[in-house]
């Protein structure tokens, strides 16, 4: 973490990693974004280790410990312009203690090593971090923002409809093929996180906003590059997450909404909007494709935090 380490990974680590990221996706099927940050992970800490004469899977929990300190040090360092050089907060700190406590596991597993060095560091105590979501008449503006009347005003319209109705990750709607959607039946059949197929049940106003997308608007964009997309970009290909991205920001510009938006708003708002009229917790689960349901309960904190708020607001003597 100093100024003086290393910048190449030393030929070893590198090779390490990549048969590590191999590994947990032919077992566990985690995403490209998931594997990309254990991998930056696990080589900054190789590049510090470096820096110090070890290499990455000879580490005890000492250096390890060392590496931490010195994240936590350089993020705490005030630059020039008096802000923290790097954040590090607890939720970093978790990500890296669970990569390592992977790493290492899987070396002790694979006979590299006999003991595991990550079983020393202590998990940081994490708040509970609430979602954003948005009201139910902030959701209405956004999805009114999009001009129908023009051919990539129909897909974004349609894409921020079935986003909201089914609640799918980001990536899920981007890289939508045209036989995972069954408008006749009103169903989006989706390959999620590790592989597991989930069903999920889409409104009308979604379906006639997909449907009016793919009889009027696609074919004036698709290209031989389109594939069997249901939302090609402009280039023929998916679009991507940062083009999604920058595409609500400006909508909810359009729309007047001031509040933090992030790339899973809308997810969010879909299970919220759930809960707050009396789904079951198990449902929005499924619906979601959380293999966990404390992944999904975080959702009745916001809920509850909602009508609290409401009764406050309204209630005489609230």
């Amino acid at each position: 973490m100093t100024e003086a380490a290393p910048t190449l990974l030393h030929p070893a680590d590198a090779a390490g990693i990549e048969r590590f990221c191999d590994q947990l996706w032919l077992e566990h099927g985690l995403s490209k974004n998931t594997l990309a940050s254990y991998r930056s992970d696990l080589s900054l800490l190789a590049r510090w280790l470096r820096s110090q004469n070890i290499l990455l899977d000879d580490a005890d929990a000492a250096a390890i410990k060392g590496y931490l300190a010195a994240r936590l040090e350089q993020a705490t360092r005030p630059t020039q312009d008096r802000q923290p050089a790097q954040r590090f907060g607890a939720g970093s700190q978790a990500r890296f203690i669970t990569v390592c406590r992977r790493y290492y596991g899987w070396l002790l597993r694979e006979r590299v090593r006999n003991d595991d060095p990550s079983t020393q560091l202590d998990m940081p105590r994490l708040g509970r971090r609430l979602p954003k979501t948005l009201a139910m008449r902030e959701v209405e503006s956004l999805l009114a923002a999009p001009d129908a009347a023009q051919t990539l005003g129909l897909r974004d319209r349609a894409m921020l409809e079935l986003l909201y109705a089914s609640g799918l990750r980001v990536t899920e709607l981007i890289r939508l093929r045209r036989d995972e959607i069954n408008l006749e039946h009103g169903v989006v059949r989706l390959i999620g996180k590790g592989n597991k197929e989930r069903m999920v049940p889409t409104g009308e106003l979604a379906l006639d906003a997909v449907r009016e997308w793919l009889r009027h608007g696609r074919p004036q964009i698709a290209t031989a590059d389109s594939a069997d997309w249901v939302f090609p970009s402009t280039q023929g290909g998916p679009m991507t997450r940062q083009n999604f991205w920058m595409l609500i920001k400006r909508y909810a510009v359009q729309a007047g909404i001031h509040s933090p938006l992030s790339p899973h708003t809308l997810r969010h708002a879909f299970a919220t909007h759930l809960l707050e009229h009396g789904a079951d917790l198990r449902v929005v689960q499924t619906l979601l494709g959380h293999s966990d349901l404390s992944t999904t309960q975080i959702y009745t904190h916001v809920a509850k935090a909602r009508l609290k708020a409401l009764h406050a607001q309204h209630h005489p003597r609230g």
